[in-house]
């Protein structure tokens, strides 16, 4: 076999290689695509709007997210714990029909320390804590961040010109809502794993 011959079946080899290679990296890289999409829901969509939808760029934020805090363990509640916080949860609510703001701030407060508890970032770390729960509860965090924002800057962003109580209070409202999924979620979820370890404890 001559040597021009041999040169051009390790090009042809070459080229095969790496066509090879390219559609298993573009393969990857859509399951990869599928995989945070279906993991994120909601928040894919948002980090796909804050890069102003460069999905490769939003893809790469939240696969970093899921690198720093995909291997979480979330800590179970003691019943008292979970009892307590939502006793806390539930004045909250009643209180917000007086005082609207210091209801969300409790809330807001509340809802840091349940994750906390749950060994989430705690203390003043927010945005590491929501970047967290994020990867952990991306279906709810919004309601979280919708809190916290409300609970920050007073009586919120008034809608309606000239109803600024009004409308602000009603965003109050919605917020302390929509947190309350996420809240649920961790007690209730700590509350459902520690049951079915006990249950699985008593058959062992």
């Amino acid at each position: 076999m001559s040597t021009g011959v041999i040169i051009l079946i390790v090009i042809a080899v070459v080229v095969v290689i790496g066509a090879i290679a390219l559609a298993l990296r573009t393969r990857g890289g859509a399951r990869g695509g599928r995989g945070l999409k279906r993991r994120f829901g909601p928040e894919y969509e948002r980090a796909v709007a804050r890069h102003d939808g460069d999905t490769k760029a939003a893809e790469h934020e939240l696969a970093q997210l899921v690198e720093r805090h995909g291997g979480l363990k979330e800590r179970a509640l003691e019943p008292a714990d979970a009892e307590r916080f939502e006793a806390h949860w539930a004045a909250a609510q009643e209180h917000f029909v007086d005082a609207p703001h210091e209801a969300v701030a409790e809330a807001e407060r509340l809802l840091a320390e349940v994750a906390g508890a749950r060994g989430y970032p705690d203390g003043d770390r927010y945005e590491e804590r929501v970047e967290a729960l994020a990867v952990h509860h991306a279906p709810h965090v919004q309601g979280y961040r919708h809190l916290h924002h409300v609970a920050r800057n007073g009586s919120g962003t008034s809608r309606t010109p000239g109803a600024s109580g009004a409308s602000s209070t009603e965003e109050m409202r919605e917020a302390l809502l929509e947190a309350r999924a996420l809240f649920e979620e961790l007690v209730g979820g700590s509350r459902s794993r520690r049951t079915s370890e006990r249950t699985h404890a008593g058959r062992s």
